[in-house]
Protein backbone atom coordinates (compact mmCIF):
# COMPACT_ATOMS: atom_id res chain seq x y z
CA UNK A 1 0.00 0.00 0.00
CA UNK A 2 1.37 3.41 -0.99
CA UNK A 3 1.14 6.26 1.51
CA UNK A 4 1.34 9.65 -0.14
CA UNK A 5 2.24 12.79 1.83
CA UNK A 6 -0.75 14.80 3.09
CA UNK A 7 -2.23 17.23 0.58
CA UNK A 8 -3.98 20.46 1.48
CA UNK A 9 -7.35 20.88 -0.34
CA UNK A 10 -9.41 23.84 0.92
CA UNK A 11 -6.98 24.49 3.77
CA UNK A 12 -7.58 21.03 5.34
CA UNK A 13 -4.98 18.29 5.64
CA UNK A 14 -5.72 14.85 4.26
CA UNK A 15 -3.92 11.52 4.06
CA UNK A 16 -4.20 9.91 0.62
CA UNK A 17 -4.11 6.10 0.65
CA UNK A 18 -3.75 3.94 -2.46
CA UNK A 19 -4.17 0.17 -2.48
CA UNK A 20 -5.02 -2.74 -4.79
CA UNK A 21 -8.76 -2.04 -4.50
CA UNK A 22 -8.64 1.72 -5.11
CA UNK A 23 -7.77 4.93 -3.31
CA UNK A 24 -9.23 7.18 -0.63
CA UNK A 25 -8.44 10.35 1.33
CA UNK A 26 -8.81 10.70 5.10
CA UNK A 27 -9.19 14.20 6.61
CA UNK A 28 -6.50 14.95 9.21
CA UNK A 29 -6.72 17.66 11.89
CA UNK A 30 -3.80 20.12 12.08
CA UNK A 31 -2.74 18.88 15.56
CA UNK A 32 -2.38 15.24 14.40
CA UNK A 33 1.21 14.21 13.67
CA UNK A 34 1.90 11.29 11.30
CA UNK A 35 5.37 9.73 11.09
CA UNK A 36 6.76 6.86 9.00
CA UNK A 37 8.97 4.47 10.95
CA UNK A 38 11.05 1.64 9.49
CA UNK A 39 11.93 -1.54 11.47
CA UNK A 40 15.45 -0.08 11.90
CA UNK A 41 14.03 3.09 13.52
CA UNK A 42 11.85 0.99 15.84
CA UNK A 43 14.77 -1.28 16.82
CA UNK A 44 16.64 1.76 18.17
CA UNK A 45 13.74 2.63 20.50
CA UNK A 46 13.62 0.27 23.53
CA UNK A 47 9.84 0.72 23.98
CA UNK A 48 9.08 -0.19 20.35
CA UNK A 49 11.62 -3.02 19.92
CA UNK A 50 8.96 -5.77 20.14
CA UNK A 51 6.90 -4.05 17.42
CA UNK A 52 9.93 -3.99 15.10
CA UNK A 53 10.37 -7.77 15.30
CA UNK A 54 6.73 -8.42 14.28
CA UNK A 55 6.86 -6.23 11.13
CA UNK A 56 7.41 -7.96 7.76
CA UNK A 57 10.66 -7.13 5.96
CA UNK A 58 10.54 -3.97 3.84
CA UNK A 59 7.44 -2.58 5.54
CA UNK A 60 7.01 0.71 7.40
CA UNK A 61 4.89 1.65 10.39
CA UNK A 62 2.70 4.77 10.37
CA UNK A 63 2.57 6.33 13.84
CA UNK A 64 -0.25 8.66 14.88
CA UNK A 65 0.45 11.23 17.61
CA UNK A 66 -1.00 14.51 18.87
CA UNK A 67 0.51 17.81 20.04
CA UNK A 68 -1.02 17.97 23.53
CA UNK A 69 -2.55 14.97 25.30
CA UNK A 70 -4.10 17.25 27.94
CA UNK A 71 -6.65 18.64 25.44
CA UNK A 72 -9.80 16.46 25.31
CA UNK A 73 -10.59 17.12 21.60
CA UNK A 74 -7.06 16.09 20.61
CA UNK A 75 -7.30 12.83 22.60
CA UNK A 76 -10.66 12.05 20.95
CA UNK A 77 -9.37 12.71 17.44
CA UNK A 78 -6.20 10.68 18.14
CA UNK A 79 -8.12 7.40 18.48
CA UNK A 80 -10.63 8.27 15.76
CA UNK A 81 -7.89 9.09 13.24
CA UNK A 82 -6.02 5.85 14.01
CA UNK A 83 -9.24 3.85 13.54
CA UNK A 84 -10.16 5.62 10.27
CA UNK A 85 -6.68 4.92 8.86
CA UNK A 86 -6.81 1.24 9.96
CA UNK A 87 -10.31 0.81 8.41
CA UNK A 88 -9.16 2.44 5.16
CA UNK A 89 -6.06 0.22 4.96
CA UNK A 90 -8.14 -2.93 5.49
CA UNK A 91 -10.76 -1.76 2.99
CA UNK A 92 -8.18 -1.03 0.29
CA UNK A 93 -6.32 -4.33 0.78
CA UNK A 94 -8.93 -6.95 1.80
CA UNK A 95 -12.24 -5.09 1.46
CA UNK A 96 -15.25 -5.08 3.80
CA UNK A 97 -18.16 -7.55 3.64
CA UNK A 98 -21.60 -7.08 5.22
CA UNK A 99 -24.12 -9.97 4.97
CA UNK A 100 -27.87 -9.36 5.33
CA UNK A 101 -30.52 -12.00 5.97
CA UNK A 102 -34.21 -11.66 5.04
CA UNK A 103 -36.47 -13.52 7.47
CA UNK A 104 -40.18 -13.78 6.68
CA UNK A 105 -42.66 -15.64 4.50
CA UNK A 106 -42.24 -14.57 0.89
CA UNK A 107 -39.30 -12.26 1.62
CA UNK A 108 -36.77 -12.30 -1.21
CA UNK A 109 -34.25 -10.10 -2.97
CA UNK A 110 -32.62 -9.91 -6.40
CA UNK A 111 -30.11 -7.62 -8.12
CA UNK A 112 -31.20 -6.12 -11.44
CA UNK A 113 -30.34 -3.28 -13.81
CA UNK A 114 -31.65 0.14 -12.73
CA UNK A 115 -33.59 1.76 -15.61
CA UNK A 116 -33.56 5.10 -13.74
CA UNK A 117 -29.76 5.38 -13.44
CA UNK A 118 -28.15 8.27 -15.35
CA UNK A 119 -25.79 6.19 -17.48
CA UNK A 120 -28.10 3.17 -17.72
CA UNK A 121 -25.42 0.91 -16.20
CA UNK A 122 -26.47 1.21 -12.56
CA UNK A 123 -27.87 -1.63 -10.46
CA UNK A 124 -30.71 -1.77 -7.97
CA UNK A 125 -31.91 -4.17 -5.33
CA UNK A 126 -35.43 -5.52 -5.94
CA UNK A 127 -36.91 -6.74 -2.64
CA UNK A 128 -40.25 -8.31 -1.77
CA UNK A 129 -40.83 -7.59 1.93
CA UNK A 130 -44.51 -8.29 2.52
CA UNK A 131 -45.75 -4.96 1.13
CA UNK A 132 -48.29 -4.70 -1.69
CA UNK A 133 -45.47 -3.36 -3.88
CA UNK A 134 -41.85 -4.29 -4.56
CA UNK A 135 -39.13 -2.21 -2.88
CA UNK A 136 -36.37 -0.87 -5.16
CA UNK A 137 -33.12 0.41 -3.65
CA UNK A 138 -30.45 1.82 -6.03
CA UNK A 139 -26.93 0.50 -5.34
CA UNK A 140 -24.43 3.34 -4.67
CA UNK A 141 -21.18 3.56 -6.62
CA UNK A 142 -18.33 1.76 -4.88
CA UNK A 143 -20.53 -1.03 -3.47
CA UNK A 144 -21.09 -4.43 -5.08
CA UNK A 145 -24.20 -6.43 -4.20
CA UNK A 146 -24.70 -10.17 -4.57
CA UNK A 147 -27.69 -12.38 -3.78
CA UNK A 148 -26.29 -15.94 -3.42
CA UNK A 149 -29.74 -17.04 -2.18
CA UNK A 150 -33.10 -15.26 -2.50
CA UNK A 151 -33.09 -14.54 1.26
CA UNK A 152 -29.42 -13.47 1.55
CA UNK A 153 -27.75 -10.25 0.42
CA UNK A 154 -23.97 -9.75 0.50
CA UNK A 155 -22.57 -6.20 0.32
CA UNK A 156 -18.89 -5.62 -0.52
CA UNK A 157 -16.87 -2.41 -0.64
CA UNK A 158 -13.75 -0.55 0.43
CA UNK A 159 -15.44 2.14 2.56
CA UNK A 160 -16.70 0.68 5.87
CA UNK A 161 -18.83 3.75 6.66
CA UNK A 162 -20.56 3.79 3.25
CA UNK A 163 -21.20 0.05 3.50
CA UNK A 164 -22.76 0.39 6.97
CA UNK A 165 -24.96 3.29 5.87
CA UNK A 166 -26.25 1.33 2.85
CA UNK A 167 -26.93 -1.75 5.02
CA UNK A 168 -28.89 0.47 7.44
CA UNK A 169 -30.87 1.95 4.53
CA UNK A 170 -31.88 -1.56 3.40
CA UNK A 171 -32.70 -2.63 6.99
CA UNK A 172 -34.98 0.39 7.47
CA UNK A 173 -37.46 -1.05 4.96
CA UNK A 174 -38.29 -3.89 7.36
CA UNK A 175 -36.65 -3.66 10.79
CA UNK A 176 -36.67 -6.91 12.81
CA UNK A 177 -39.78 -7.12 14.97
CA UNK A 178 -39.82 -8.94 18.34
CA UNK A 179 -43.08 -10.92 18.08
CA UNK A 180 -42.61 -13.11 14.98
CA UNK A 181 -38.90 -12.44 14.48
CA UNK A 182 -39.41 -11.22 10.90
CA UNK A 183 -37.34 -8.54 9.22
CA UNK A 184 -33.95 -7.77 7.68
CA UNK A 185 -31.02 -8.77 9.89
CA UNK A 186 -27.55 -7.25 9.36
CA UNK A 187 -24.50 -9.44 10.04
CA UNK A 188 -24.92 -11.63 13.15
CA UNK A 189 -27.79 -9.52 14.51
CA UNK A 190 -30.35 -11.40 16.60
CA UNK A 191 -33.53 -10.30 18.36
CA UNK A 192 -35.09 -11.58 21.56
CA UNK A 193 -38.65 -12.68 20.92
CA UNK A 194 -41.43 -11.35 23.14
CA UNK A 195 -44.43 -13.38 24.25
CA UNK A 196 -47.77 -12.28 22.79
CA UNK A 197 -50.04 -10.78 25.42
CA UNK A 198 -53.04 -13.06 26.01
CA UNK A 199 -56.38 -11.75 27.25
Amino acid sequence: MDLHPPSVPDGKLSLNLTGPKGQTAIPIESFIKLTHETPEDLAKDKKKKSTASSLPAGSTLLSVAIENSEVKKQRQMWGLTRTLIANAVKGLTEGWVVPLKLVGVGYRAAVENDPHSQDGKGLRLNMKLGYAHAVYVPVPEGITVETPQPTRIVLRGTDKNQLGMFAAQIRNWRKPEPYKGKGIFVGNETIKLKAVKKK
